[in-house]
């Protein structure tokens, strides 16, 4: 990447600054070891749920709540987001960000369980936006599962799309990496979803669903 590139990359990624409430729920996920999406990233979040109208999300991998209030911020006052987590604990944080947040109760579905145990319970086609961002070796499940879950014109975004630039390189063949890049194959390929690559954050693979 050249100097000019990078450059334009932290212009970006720094062009809305974070507030409290996120800058904390930030600190948390370093306290409990996970990686929350990218300010970037989290802003595109708020203006694809705020594009669709989204009043019915779910969220697969809610962390300590960052990408959650980035979604939550975009949707409509009376939106209901579903957030799934494996780990009760990154939940609890993120309930803790929400309170900060002023979110109502009746706004968050928090759901601690197996992503891939949970989402096929969930309603055909209910669902305004699906935001994927948990364990790597499960995409293909996800998406598979969004796609179902998705109503026509329902958006599906896929966060660490890039995985840390490697997903562009082809000699970078590791697993996670070799995983994504398939999920970008896949996206791309099915006639049922119109997709677009976009390079913030470490990459947000987004497509809506026709």
């Amino acid at each position: 990447m050249s100097t000019d590139k990078a450059q334009s990359w932290v212009y970006c990624e720094e062009f809305l600054p974070e507030d409290d409430i996120l800058l904390r729920a930030r600190e948390r996920a370093a306290q409990l070891g996970c990686t929350p999406v990218l300010p970037g990233a989290g802003a595109a979040l708020s203006v694809l749920a705020a594009a669709a109208a989204a009043r019915a999300v779910v969220e697969i991998g809610t962390g300590t709540g960052v990408g959650s209030l980035y979604l939550l911020r975009g949707m409509p006052a009376d939106g209901v987001l579903t957030t799934i987590d494996l780990e009760v604990e990154h939940q609890r944080a993120a309930k803790e960000a929400f309170a900060e947040e002023g979110v109502k109760p009746t706004r968050t579905r928090t759901i601690s369980g197996r992503a891939l145990d949970v989402v096929p319970r969930l309603t055909d086609g209910g669902y305004d936006l699906v935001f994927i961002d948990a364990d790597k070796d499960s995409y293909r499940g996800y998406v598979e599962q969004a796609v179902r879950l998705l109503r026509p014109g329902g958006v599906l975004v896929v966060d660490n799309a890039l995985w840390h630039d490697r997903v562009a390189d082809p000699a970078r063949r590791d697993e996670t990496t070799t995983t994504i890049r398939e999920v970008g194959r896949i996206v791309r390929a099915d006639d049922r979803l119109l997709p677009s690559l976009l390079p913030v954050g470490d990459g947000l693979l987004v497509a809506v669903k026709r």
